[in-house]
């Protein structure tokens, strides 16, 4: 009997475990033996979720993990935690590790699959590395971040009546840091933002930041915009204790760094693998290294092309990791499986405010030389009548001379962001605006207007671009 192949995985999460997984389904451990490697101390989770773990939405720290180690190895998985990838010989087709105990080896493959994931953006500012200032890209790090507050309140106590509350700084207004900001709302710290950009969140235009910093601000989230932050100001014990700009000092308990994230390709970059713009690996739509038969890589450590603009792009989202994990592991366990793009859709949201986009920014669309026309409707999640309906705003973006939809943000209540779905579907589909209104949706009055916002947004836009 011919030896088994051997499929080396470097990463435990959703990229790197749902290749494995799938590769296992479609092939033996007399066929394929699997070997995964994982740095950190927990596989399979959802960082996705952590900031609700922190604000205590979600009470126990496992209900974030899918399989944990022990179910993977029950499954024919050899994975090993603890374990840090160092180098890669592509050549030679292995990988030297270092395992937990600081001992370090070479181990072959003749598959290889890179799910190094991303890295928090940490700029190389003076007290940046200080003791209370936290990234919260992994579950370790998340982990690190609530013993460090428990710990305060075991020995610093609650903040009591009168008492001055205690002070949380969040440095950067995308994704995670509005999510963080919530977070300790939550927590019942005072809360001040810093955003070196003029309005929050980056991923909107900036007409439509500018109603979430509106909203943030009514939250009593200190939220100050056009703030680069200069220093990390350290106490006698070099724990942080404010933030410095070019204009003021902002006093704090924890600082926690939500600037965004950038691929880890530190290995894929020394072995010589090919790297787009943004320092994510490139792939084929099978999910294979360019140019590397038996090398495959995803997650949040590669490139994507963005279907509306045509353009590579870094889209780090649980979901394309996922679906990048079962496509790798259905080729290397002899199926076929390609992942064609992304619109770019994400959503999130700070308190009660929910906040969505797909496809482009007007940024983005004239970047690629697209002409386009832009509207803003202002609407209700609900009939105007029925009790507990809510603002929602909506932005449409559609391309002159087709009407073909370039994209959609969504600012607005309860009930508001997931119906950035209809245009994600829309924009997969390549639909104008005008096509987009007569879209058959669902209506009742608990549930939208008439006109669901998102058509009367349609509505405006075929309008707009039937003027010209």
């Amino acid at each position: 009997m011919a030896a088994a192949e051997r499929m080396v995985v470097i990463g435990g999460d959703a990229t790197g475990m749902s290749a494995a997984a799938q590769a296992r389904r479609l092939k033996s451990p007399d066929e394929l033996e699997i070997v995964a490697f994982e740095r950190g101390g927990f596989s399979s989770y959802s960082a996705c979720g952590i900031p609700y773990w922190v604000a205590g939405d979600v009470a126990e720290r496992d209900k974030l993990i899918a399989r944990s180690p022990e179910e993977h190895r029950s499954r024919g998985i050899d994975l090993r935690m603890r374990t840090e990838a160092l180098e890669l010989d592509v050549d030679g087709q292995r990988v030297r590790v270092r395992e937990q105990e600081g001992t370090e080896r070479w181990v072959g493959y003749d598959q290889l699959v890179l799910a190094t994931g991303a890295v928090p953006v940490r700029p190389p500012l003076p007290g940046i590395d200080a003791e209370g200032v936290y990234g919260v890209q992994t579950l370790d790090d998340g982990q690190q971040l609530l013993d460090a507050l428990e710990q305060r309140v075991e020995f610093g106590g609650t903040a009591g009546e009168g008492a001055a509350r205690r002070r949380a700084v969040v440095v950067g207004a995308g994704y995670i840091g509005v999510e963080m900001a919530e977070a300790f709302v939550r927590r019942g710290y005072a809360v001040t933002v810093l955003e070196k950009a003029e309005q929050p969140m980056s991923t909107l235009d900036p007409d439509m930041g500018k109603l979430v910093h509106e909203a943030m601000c009514s939250m009593d989230i200190e939220t100050v915009l056009g703030a680069a932050v200069t220093e990390v100001l350290t106490d006698e014990r070099g724990r942080a204790r404010a933030v410095a700009t070019e204009d003021a000092e902002y006093p704090a308990d924890v600082v926690v760094l939500g600037l965004g994230v950038k691929p880890a390709t530190a290995l894929a970059r020394e072995a010589g693998l090919p790297l787009g713009e943004s320092g994510g690996l490139l792939t084929d739509l099978a999910m294979r290294v360019r140019d590397r038969e038996n090398i495959w890589a995803g997650g949040d450590c590669v490139e994507v092309l963005n279907l509306v603009s045509d353009r590579a792009q870094h889209v780090p989202l649980g979901t394309h990791a996922n679906k990048h994990g079962q496509i790798i592991g259905a080729n290397i366990g002899g199926s076929y499986a390609t992942f064609p793009g992304v619109v770019g859709t994400a959503v999130s949201k700070v308190c009660d405010l929910e906040i969505a986009r797909t496809g482009l920014l007007e940024a983005q669309a004239a970047a690629v030389g697209l002409r386009f026309a832009s509207v803003v409707i202002e609407s209700t999640t609900r009939a105007g009548y029925y009790p507990g309906t809510r603002p929602i705003h909506v932005k449409m973006i559609a391309e002159r001379s087709s009407g073909r939809l370039l994209g959609v943000q969504i600012v607005g209540r309860e009930n508001a962001g997931k119906r950035v779905d209809i245009a994600a579907v829309a924009l997969h589909a390549g639909m104008t605006v005008e096509q987009m209104t007569s879209l058959d949706l669902g209506y009742a009055p608990p549930f939208s207007p008439v006109w669901d916002p998102v058509l009367i947004a349609a509505r405006k836009a075929a309008a707009a671009v039937r003027e010209g």
